[in-house]
């Protein structure tokens, strides 16, 4: 008999971790995502940053899977999917399922502001940290030139990090200490110029963290220089200028947006109930909301799964890849006959942000400080991929601790000709 078809849309923790689960099952799977490697966002800042290169925080997905040849990559766009017909759409042809995982993650959330989604940088993807690397290291060349005038000069030396969640945060105490090592370097450059700026349009950073440990991230960002802007609200962004909700306008080259996610657009063409956010409505057993047939489920980012929380689940790592475990144990059910499927029941692990060199805070077990950064250290160590990357990120974090030193600020964004 044929083995079951397994198709897997999406290469991030979710999907990555589902494939694994049945790489030892008798199945055949195919993962499909746009990209060929696997990546690390939850590092993304730190290229964004000139701490770690590209290819430290990203992993080749058929290289997960060298040892398993019942497990396929297809290196394609997901356009839909056809349930009456069980197979997904892509751009490169259509792809058949017995059973349909959605792991399809998420991107920036512009929350319909055209000109903010035009202007500003997002920071989902390595092409996105890659281009506020870029840009932000050329500012600063471009700044220390004697014919820029004063307020141009100004206006590029204002960097803008919107969103107070731990990407915000993170960002933004990232980039302090890459001003303080440009200080050094830049000999005849006015540094009273710089501005580094972080606007939460609610009261508080880092939502998911008790009040004291909200307040001594605040308190940490405004001692490293960054200016922290409570209950402040983007309405508009061109070129030159950022617009506030009082009627505040702020000179600025740099807006770095990390405010909110969404689904992919890809979910919507899926033939399921989304929620605003694009995600799809799941049950509790993960499969799908009104499916056609009971073979198509959704986990992680692009899955709005809200069955005894107020809220749906966060969209972090350890949802997706724990709702991936619960997933791969359903469809194997379901695959022997067994039509008594589990409920997925969430484990929250805590929640961790780090503010800059041997700053962190933590909420299970609740610190802050240097061990919270070591903590935070060694979880994402763990969960990066490859002993080679654990290994050069381990040195480079250490040496960037005693040393500041940040070797990747590397412009390369430059034209030939230029």
């Amino acid at each position: 008999m044929a083995k079951p078809r397994i198709v897997i849309v999406g290469g991030g923790f979710g999907g990555i971790k589902l494939a694994k689960l049945f790489a030892k099952e008798n199945v055949e799977v195919t993962l499909i995502d746009r990209h060929n490697f696997h990546l690390f966002q939850p590092l993304l800042y730190q290229v964004s940053t000139s701490i770690l290169a590209e290819d430290e925080i990203a992993y080749p997905i058929r290289a997960f899977f060298r040892d398993h040849k019942n497990v396929d990559f297809f290196m394609a766009k997901a356009e839909g999917v056809d349930q009456a017909r069980n197979v997904v759409l892509t751009n490169h042809g259509e792809i058949p399922y017995d059973y349909l995982i959605l792991a399809a993650g998420a991107t920036t959330n512009y929350f319909g502001m055209k000109t903010v989604a035009e202007y500003s940088y997002g920071m989902k993807t390595i092409q996105e940290a890659i281009k506020i690397r870029n840009h932000v290291l050329h500012m600063f060349e471009r700044a220390a030139k004697d014919e820029t005038p004063i307020e141009e000069k100004k206006r590029m030396l204002t960097f803008i990090v919107v969103g107070g969640g731990p990407t915000g945060i993170e960002e933004a105490g990232a980039i302090s200490e890459l001003i303080g090592l440009q200080k050094k370097e830049f000999h005849h450059l006015d540094f009273s110029l710089v501005s580094l700026k972080l606007i939460e349009a609610t009261p508080h950073v880092l939502p998911m963290m008790p009040q004291d440990l909200q307040d001594k991230t605040v308190e940490i960002l405004r001692k490293k220089g960054v200016e922290v802007m409570l209950n402040t609200q983007v309405v508009d962004l061109d070129a030159d200028n950022l617009k506030l909700k009082d009627g505040t306008v702020i000179p600025t080259k740099t807006v770095i947006w990390a405010a909110g996610v969404k689904a992919v657009s890809f979910v919507a063409k899926c033939g399921a109930e989304v929620d605003r956010a694009g995600r799809v409505i799941v049950q509790e057993n993960l499969m799908v909301k009104d499916a056609v047939n009971k073979n198509f489920f959704a986990i992680g980012d692009c899955a709005n799964f809200c069955h005894g929380t107020e809220r749906p689940l966060p969209t972090v790592a350890p949802v997706a890849t724990q709702q991936a475990v619960t997933c791969h144990k359903n469809i194997m059910k379901l695959i022997k006959g067994d039509q008594k499927l589990d409920a997925f029941h969430y484990k929250d692990l805590g929640a961790m942000a780090t503010i800059g060199r041997g700053d962190a805070v933590m909420n299970n077990p609740k610190m802050s400080g240097f061990l919270a950064w070591c903590a935070w250290m060694f979880v994402h160590l763990i969960r990066l991929a490859g002993a080679h990357t654990n290994l050069t990120v381990a040195l480079k974090w250490s040496w960037n601790l005693f040393s500041g030193i940040r070797l990747g600020r590397i412009i390369t964004s430059i034209k030939v000709d230029e």
